[in-house]
């Protein structure tokens, strides 16, 4: 009786080991999706968003799409527009597609959002619409932005906005999270409370690029 009841018992503790595994497979193996398929050398970077895409606070030609060409050899599509918010961005979207054949988009748009008390529920929608329509015909980075802070505020610890990592987990899409909160966060690589300067894009860049490299969508 005994010796029966520890088969039984040994056999459900295989059972749910094997189950397990099973559990944490797929766990990885969903994990593994987000990672990109790596660019061929031709491929267009289409960034698109909101001032700090453009450039805001720097020279002409200095925002972070023109470091990302410098650093990755990919010819990179500037479509920042200062002051533009989510469904702005969205408004844009189709024809920016059309016009530059992407092979990938990373989308860097909210925080105009965010400073003018928008309701995060068309913000996220925006976002979220923004990420499904890109990725119809390209891959797609969500990039994330700062939660915005009082001015008294501004110290070595900006955090991203928590709609990106919503967004991001809802549709699958890869995050580059901490980019601009990084830079944001130092008053070296800021022109204002909240706009790099030269050498702040420059820095963005240069952790983007390591980044999609890391992630596999560059050589």
């Amino acid at each position: 009786m005994h010796a029966s009841s520890d088969h039984r018992f040994q056999r459900r503790l295989l059972l749910a080991g094997m189950a397990s595994a099973l559990v944490l497979a797929a766990g990885c193996s969903k994990k593994a999706k987000t990672q990109g398929k790596t660019l061929p050398k031709e491929a267009v970077l289409l960034c698109l968003g909101d001032s700090l895409t453009y450039g805001f606070g720097a020279t002409a030609g200095a925002g972070y799409p023109q470091h990302l060409e410098q650093l990755t050899g990919y010819v990179t599509k500037n479509a920042g527009i200062n002051g533009d918010t989510a469904e702005g961005a969205l408004a844009r979207l189709p024809a920016l597609l059309q016009e530059n054949t992407p092979g990938l988009v990373l989308i860097s748009i909210g925080g105009n959002d965010f400073l003018r008390n928008l309701p995060l529920e068309r913000t996220r929608a925006a976002l979220k619409s923004l990420v499904q329509t890109a990725a119809a015909s390209a891959q797609v980075v969500l990039v994330a932005e700062p939660k915005p802070v009082a001015l008294s505020a501004m110290t070595n610890s900006l955090k991203d906005h928590e709609v990106y990592a919503e967004v991001a987990k809802e549709t699958g899409t890869p995050l580059f999270s901490d980019g601009w909160s990084y830079v944001l966060s130092r008053s070296e690589l800021r022109s204002d409370q909240i706009h790099a300067n030269a050498e702040g894009y420059k820095v963005f860049a240069e952790r983007l690029a390591a980044w999609l490299r890391d992630m596999k969508f560059l050589a």
